[in-house]
């Protein structure tokens, strides 16, 4: 298992570095403009108060929110990384076994003395892993300009968010690699469950404007992400449900993989049964 997980990090280290520079020049430059912000703040909140009222709704926010750092950050940084970090989730779950059983060499490693389990269970450490390695990378970023920034915000408190962000990074890494486990393509499972995480960020944030919308938005992962609000303290429930559900999706993955035969052929892992063929085909 540990040959494993180091061999899968080392595979990710190009995700790592990518995705982990990415938010954190994004940090560095929400921190440097809170200084702007602040000498024109109110030229700037009266451009916001002309925005539609659904438009600051959609991000969880108004015009009077933005001027707390929460409300700033939370605009203009932390309602966008679920989305965006979401997309490495997405590839690199569903990718941790479909992506070598497409290409025809999981069942070669498979074939030297290691047992599923341990196979499977590498792998998913090192996802684990790299993911915490690119939310330190991109807290790095939001954090090393905070002692020359009008923001009353500790390194301490600007982890809280990462942590909420966390929780959905792992449930789409988590959802994707199950998908993959049972759909015949890592491609198809890819779009699923990418298609799951863009209904739950776009209903989440219609949901402040149609309560018909609320009940299906509280089924959804993103609802339970805190954004900036997090720098007032984390909710462990939600912190800890999701990371329940990721677990129980992992789960069934391992399960699965256990149980199956590994797939060669990738795109044509699933076989219509007899009585649906064409007529005049065997």
């Amino acid at each position: 298992m540990v040959a494993e997980f180091k061999h899968t990090l080392r595979r990710l280290r190009g995700h790592i570095v990518g995705w982990g520079i990415t938010i954190a020049a994004l940090g560095l430059l929400i921190v440097a403009f809170y200084g702007v912000f602040q000498e024109r703040q109110e030229d700037f909140l009266r451009m916001v108060e002309g925005y539609p009222p659904e438009f600051l709704a959609f991000f969880g926010g108004d015009a009077s929110s933005l001027a707390r750092p929460e409300g700033f950050l939370g605009m203009y940084g932390f309602s966008l990384l679920p989305p965006l970090v979401g997309i490495f989730a997405v590839i690199a779950g569903s990718g941790l076994l479909a992506s070598d059983e497409e290409s025809g060499r999981l069942d070669l490693m498979l074939a030297y003395p290691v047992s599923r389990s341990a196979f499977l269970w590498g792998r998913v450490l090192a996802f684990v892993g790299g993911t915490i390695a690119i939310l330190v990378l991109g807290w790095l970023g939001f954090c090393v300009l905070l002692g020359s920034s009008a923001l009353d915000v500790t390194w301490g408190e600007m982890a809280l968010p990462f942590l909420s962000l966390l929780a959905q990074v792992l449930i789409y890494g988590a959802l994707a690699l199950l998908l993959a486990a049972l759909l015949p393509s890592r491609g198809l499972a890819a779009t699923v469950a990418g298609l799951i995480m863009a209904t739950s960020y776009v209903l989440s944030g219609m949901a402040s404007l149609d309560a018909n919308l609320a009940s299906v938005a509280q089924l959804l992962p993103y609802e339970y992400y805190q954004s900036g609000e997090a720098l007032d303290g984390l909710n462990l429930t939600w912190f800890l449900g999701l990371l329940g559900v990721s677990a129980v999706f992992v789960l069934l993955a391992w399960w699965r993989f256990e149980r199956r035969d590994i797939r060669v052929g990738g795109e044509h892992g699933w076989r219509l049964p007899t009585l649906l063929r064409l007529p005049g085909r065997g």
